[in-house]
């Protein structure tokens, strides 16, 4: 995708160094484009523990390539590995909900076990995770290219006028490596001429959706108007959205999902309005291990301050403001759990399947 008519990926190698991998700090969207040098392991941890970096596939491919410059500061030996499973343990203690940053942190760690020394550890982790994120990059894709069947089939009833679409937080390319997840068959539809629309959650408390998914908009030409995160039933009960589809950053075998705080309230919105609620994932946020998501998927709470106070632009520069009463608590749950039965369907890489375990195991069985 473009920021400012320029292709980027969401995470690279610097094109003179390659023992720097780059991203970008994305606390400083909308206002500025901040490139950010992650020289070690430590600094891919800070960046996903601080939300420099964000969104399920770019956690896990950010985990990826810090394991990948740990193996640039690692000794020979049963040293080395040693140090190698540190590092790993390190960044997995970043974030405990998106489950793609196990995953790849556990391929990364099985490619490399086996590897005879330090100069053929360094270069399996660069080849295993550049692999990852051209995987992730793919998975998006074809979420985008079956997610627009769907997207076409509602412009068709409603012979061309545009579709709404409602999204909560950031789900786009800037969460994932490429393309997204939510907005993949969305930049597909408009790329392709079919008319669309999109309702964009601002997403309390980081405002993700109002800062991010309405910038990716902006820079793509999708029209957009944002919204505060409770007008999205209104919208529903006077048939104002066609559908809702947000991402997830982990899904459990019986198709429960954990998405961004708000997401749950969305679908009973959509359930009850008879509104089609979709959720686009890629395989990888996939937890086949996991059944009950209320019981047994870990939510993230975060600090209070990220509730109490916002960040804005004034006077050139980004503005750290309070909103509440110095001394009133907040709570900062991260997530939320969507049963399956609020979901009308899984949009994937392999098609669209029910939110269930025989939908899910149809496609990713084996």
């Amino acid at each position: 995708m473009k920021l400012q008519g320029k292709h980027y990926r969401t995470i690279w190698l610097d094109e003179a160094d390659p023992r720097i991998v780059r991203t970008f700090d994305q606390r400083h969207f909308p206002f500025e484009i901040v490139e950010e040098p992650l020289r070690s392991c430590e600094d891919a941890a800070v960046a996903i523990e601080e939300m420099h970096v964000r969104g399920a596939p770019m956690i896990g491919a950010t985990a990826a390539y810090g394991l990948y410059l740990a193996t640039l500061a690692a000794p020979e030996g049963a040293a080395g590995w040693a140090f190698l499973q540190e590092a790993a343990e390190r960044l997995r203690r970043t974030r405990p909900t998106a489950v793609d940053l196990f995953h790849c942190i556990q391929r990364m760690m099985n490619a490399l076990e086996s590897a005879a020394d330090r100069e053929e550890r360094i270069h399996t982790a660069l080849a295993t995770a550049n692999a990852l994120a051209d995987e992730s990059a793919e998975q998006c894709r074809m979420i985008g290219v079956h997610g627009l069947e769907i997207v076409r089939a509602i412009s068709e009833r409603k012979n061309g006028a545009p579709v709404n679409i409602l999204t909560h937080c950031n789900a786009g390319w800037l969460a994932c490596i490429d393309y997204g997840t939510a907005t993949a068959p969305i930049y597909l539809a408009h790329d392709q001429g079919i008319p669309v629309h999109i309702w964009v959650d601002e997403t309390r408390p980081r405002n993700q959706g109002g800062k991010i998914t309405a910038l990716e908009l902006q820079q793509h030409g999708v029209p957009h108007t944002i919204i505060t995160d409770n007008a999205g039933g209104h919208l529903m009960q006077h048939g104002m959205v066609d559908m809702v589809i947000v991402g997830t950053d982990r899904t459990t075998r019986q198709g429960d999902v954990a998405n961004k705080i708000g997401t749950y309230l969305k679908a009973l919105a959509a359930k009850d309005n008879g509104v089609p609620f979709y959720v686009a994932l890629p395989s990888s946020t996939l937890d086949l291990n996991l059944r009950d998501g209320l019981v047994e998927i870990p939510i993230e709470q975060r600090s209070e301050e990220e509730v109490k106070y916002v960040w804005g632009w004034k006077d050139g520069a980004i503005q750290k403001v309070l909103t509440t009463p110095l001394e009133s608590p907040a709570a900062n749950y991260g997530f939320d759990v969507t049963p399956a039965r609020l979901i009308t369907g899984l949009i994937t890489e392999r098609g669209i399947c029910t939110a269930s375990e025989e939908g899910i195991l149809g496609l990713f069985a084996g």
